[in-house]
C-alpha cells in the first residue's frame, strides 16, 4: 500500500475507455436516463456488439420505499449472493420514521432469477418496539450457511450516544427462514459503552492463506467515562467457525479527534491481506481512510491513513471486487453533500481509486448509503438509498454490466442555466454581477437613498453564482440593511448556493425570524451546522444594519454596530462540490422560494475576507465604498 497517494495509473481504465469507445452511440441513449427514478437503459445483457462484446446495460428497480409494508422509512441496505444463487437484499425496515432508533426491524426480499423479479418483504428480526439494525451478512461458501451480524439496542431514542450490542443469526436455507438471534457477547468489550455498530455492508469470506474460510466483518464503536474525551473505535470481527463464535480481531482507537475511522467496508486483496475502507470523522482531510491487515484480520499493519483523493462526503460506502484485477467503491461521489450515487474503480488493490468523473454515476440526484453483490459473468449490482427530495424516499437495486461502468457520464444535470431575463438592479463591486429583479419588486425609501421593497409573495433578487462570490473556505463578511413590521413567520434576507434536503450541502443563510424573537444565521460545512442568533427580532419598523462574519475559525454576528452573537466555525469551504451546480445568491428568499421577506432591504454587501470594526462602522455610518474583494453590492437605487 501506499503512504501518500500513488501516480496516476490509467492503464487498465484507458483500455477499457478505448474499448467503450465503440459503443458511445448506445452510451448517449443511456446518459439521459442517469437522473430518473429507474434507469431506462437496455436490459438484455446478452446483446453483442460486432465486436463481440457485451453492451453496456442497466436495469433498475425499486425494492423498498417509505410507506410499503406499514414501515414509515427503509434504511441500511446490505446484498449478498446464496450458494445457490438466491439474492438476499437486507434493509432496516423503520416503522416511525427515518430516524435512526425507536421500532426497527431487520427486513428482507429474496430473488431467484438474478435481481430481475424479487419476493415479497420477510421479517427476519423484529424489533417490537426496540432497534434491530446495521445488518452485515456474509454467505459460507463451504456450507451454504447465510450468517447475518447485527446491532440492537433499546426502545428509547439515544441521539446522544447508548448502549448497543452485537447479534447474529443463520439461514442454512438460503434466507427462507432464520435462527433465532444470539446475542454476540464475545464481540464486544464492557468499556465500548457509548456507541457500537456492525458494517453496515455485507462481510467476506478469506479464499487466500492460511485462514480460507474465516468470515470477516467490520464494526465500530465509542466509549466514554463521562469525565474525560470520547474514544473512537474500530475494529474487525472473525469467525473460523462459521459464524458459530466470534473473535475481536484488528482493533484501532483514537481520542485525539483525528482518523476517526467507522463504517468500515472490507475486501480481499489478492495477495490475501483485508482492505478496510470507512468513513473518517476525525479532523484530517477527506472523508475515507484505509489500512490493512495482514494475518487475517487479527491485527492492523498500520494505522489507518485517510485518502483525500477519494472525494466523497461524510458517509458509509462499499466494497467489493469485480474481477482479480479490480475493485469497486460505491458511495456518493459529490464530495460535500449525499448525491450523485456513483461507483470508482481501483486498479491497483486500493492504492488509487477513480475520480467521481473517471467513476460511473448512477443517479445524480439525492442517495446516501449503499452496497454491491457480484452477479454471474460480467455482471454485478448496486443497492441503494436515493430519493428526488431526500435520500431516504426508496432503496433501490440496479442491475449493470461491465461495459456500463465504462460509459460517459455527461455533464451533472443541476448545473444551473443562464438566468431568465428581466429587469435588473446595478451591482456597485468591481464585477458588476447581473443581479435579477423578481415579482416586480420596486425600490422605495431607503436607508441610503431606495431600497428594495419586498412583498413576501414572489419578490426577491437573485445573484448567479460566479467566482467573485465564492466565498470557499476563508473568511467573509456579508452586510445588509432591514426594515420590516411582521411578528410571525421566518423572513430570509440572503441564502447561499444550496437549500439542504437531507443531503447535508454546505451552506449560508441568514434570516429574520420574528416567530422566534431573532435573526438567525447558519453555516453549514463539514458535517456541522454551526448557528448564531440575536436577542431580538428588531422588527420594529426601523431601520437596522445586519452584519454576518466568518474571522479566523470564528461565525460573528452583528447588528446596529454590536456583537450580538459568535460561535466557533470548523475550516471547510462553503462551496465544496461546485462542480456539481450551485445556484448563487438570493435576497429576500430562500433558494426554494420559501420564507421570503417582507419590508424593506437596502446596502447589500458580499466580502471576500474579514472586515475590521473601522471598516464596518464606516459602512453603517455613513454608507462608504469600502473595497479589498468586494464581491457584490447592491445599492438598490434603481431597478430597470
Amino acid at each position: 500500500m501506499h503512504d501518500g497517494h500513488p501516480p496516476e495509473r490509467r492503464t487498465g481504465r484507458s483500455a477499457r475507455r478505448h474499448r467503450a469507445g465503440t459503443v458511445l452511440a448506445l452510451a448517449a441513449l443511456l446518459v439521459s436516463a442517469l437522473s430518473a427514478p429507474a434507469a431506462a437503459a437496455p436490459t438484455n445483457p446478452a446483446r453483442t456488439l460486432e465486436t463481440g462484446e457485451s453492451a453496456p446495460f442497466v436495469d433498475e428497480q425499486v425494492l423498498y420505499k417509505q410507506g410499503d409494508s406499514g414501515y414509515g422509512c427503509f434504511r441500511i441496505p446490505a446484498v449478498v449472493r446464496a450458494t445457490n444463487g438466491m439474492l438476499l437484499a437486507f434493509a432496516e425496515g423503520r416503522v416511525k420514521d427515518c430516524g435512526d432508533d425507536e421500532d426497527i426491524d431487520l427486513v428482507l426480499r429474496r430473488s431467484a432469477d438474478g435481481g430481475r423479479t424479487w419476493g415479497p418483504l420477510q421479517v427476519v428480526s423484529e424489533g417490537n418496539g426496540t432497534t434491530h439494525g446495521n445488518p452485515v451478512p456474509i454467505v459460507d461458501e463451504r456450507t451454504g450457511r447465510v450468517v447475518l451480524v447485527s446491532t440492537h439496542n433499546g426502545a428509547e431514542p439515544c441521539p446522544n450516544g447508548c448502549d448497543r450490542d452485537p447479534w447474529v443469526q443463520v439461514s442454512d436455507d438460503h434466507g427462507a427462514t432464520w435462527s433465532a438471534a444470539r446475542e454476540m457477547t464475545e464481540g464486544k468489550r464492557p468499556e465500548w459503552n457509548f456507541w457500537y455498530a456492525t458494517g453496515p455492508m455485507h462481510g467476506i469470506q478469506l479464499k487466500r492463506g492460511p485462514h480460507a474460510g474465516r468470515l470477516v466483518v467490520g464494526a465500530s464503536f465509542e466509549s466514554w467515562d463521562r469525565v474525560g474525551k470520547h474514544a473512537y473505535g474500530t475494529h474487525l470481527l472473525y469467525s473460523d467457525d462459521g459464524g458459530a463464535t466470534w473473535h475481536i480481531g484488528a482493533e484501532t482507537v483514537r481520542d485525539d479527534g483525528t482518523v476517526i475511522a467507522q463504517e468500515v467496508t472490507v475486501v480481499e486483496l489478492t495477495d490475501g491481506r483485508i482492505y478496510a475502507s470507512a468513513r473518517e470523522r476525525g479532523t484530517d482531510e477527506g472523508n475515507r481512510a484505509y489500512a490493512t491487515s495482514g494475518d487475517g484480520g487479527e491485527t492492523w499493519d498500520a494505522p489507518f491513513r485517510t485518502m483525500p483523493a477519494l472525494a466523497t462526503t461524510d458517509i458509509q460506502g462499499s466494497l467489493l471486487r469485480f474481477g482479480e484485477g479490480r475493485i469497486l467503491f460505491s458511495a456518493p461521489v459529490h464530495p460535500g453533500a449525499r448525491e450523485a450515487m456513483g461507483i470508482r474503480s481501483s486498479y491497483d488493490e486500493g492504492g488509487r481509486f477513480e475520480t467521481w468523473d473517471e467513476g460511473k454515476v448512477f443517479f445524480w440526484g439525492p442517495s446516501a448509503y449503499s452496497d454491491m453483490v457480484r452477479l454471474d459473468g460480467d455482471e454485478a449490482a448496486l443497492m441503494y438509498e436515493a430519493g428526488t427530495v431526500s435520500p431516504y424516499e426508496q432503496i433501490r437495486f440496479a442491475r449493470f454490466n461491465e461495459a456500463y461502468l465504462e460509459t460517459p457520464n455527461g455533464a451533472p444535470p443541476n448545473i444551473p442555466g443562464p438566468p431568465v431575463p428581466g429587469p435588473t438592479t446595478p451591482d456597485a463591486s468591481p464585477y458588476r454581477n447581473k443581479a435579477y429583479v423578481r415579482g416586480g419588486a420596486q425600490t422605495t425609501d431607503g436607508r441610503f437613498g431606495n431600497g428594495l421593497a419586498l412583498d413576501r409573495v414572489d419578490d426577491r433578487a437573485e445573484v448567479a453564482f460566479d467566482d467573485s462570490i465564492d466565498l470557499g473556505a476563508g473568511d467573509f463578511t456579508l452586510t445588509s440593511w432591514i426594515r420590516y413590521s411582521d411578528k410571525t413567520g421566518a423572513h430570509s434576507i440572503l441564502w447561499f448556493h444550496r437549500v439542504d434536503r437531507g443531503t447535508n450541502p454546505p451552506g449560508l443563510w441568514l434570516r429574520a425570524e420574528p416567530a422566534s424573537n431573532r435573526i438567525r444565521a447558519v453555516l453549514a460545512v463539514d458535517r456541522f451546522d454551526v448557528s448564531v442568533q440575536s436577542p431580538s427580532a428588531y422588527n420594529d419598523g426601523q431601520w437596522h444594519f445586519v452584519a454576518l462574519q466568518r474571522v479566523r475559525g470564528e461565525l460573528r454576528l452583528l447588528v446596529d454596530g454590536v456583537q450580538v452573537s459568535s460561535a466557533a466555525v470548523p475550516a471547510g469551504s462553503l462551496t465544496l462540490g461546485k462542480e456539481f451546480g450551485l445556484e448563487g445568491i438570493h435576497v429576500g428568499q430562500r433558494l426554494d422560494g420559501a420564507d421570503r421577506f417582507r419590508g424593506t432591504l437596502d446596502e447589500v454587501r458580499v466580502y471576500g475576507r474579514a472586515l475590521t470594526a473601522t471598516e464596518l462602522d464606516l459602512i453603517r455610518q455613513r454608507n462608504l465604498p469600502i473595497g479589498g474583494r468586494l464581491g457584490l453590492r447592491l445599492p438598490f437605487d434603481r431597478v430597470g
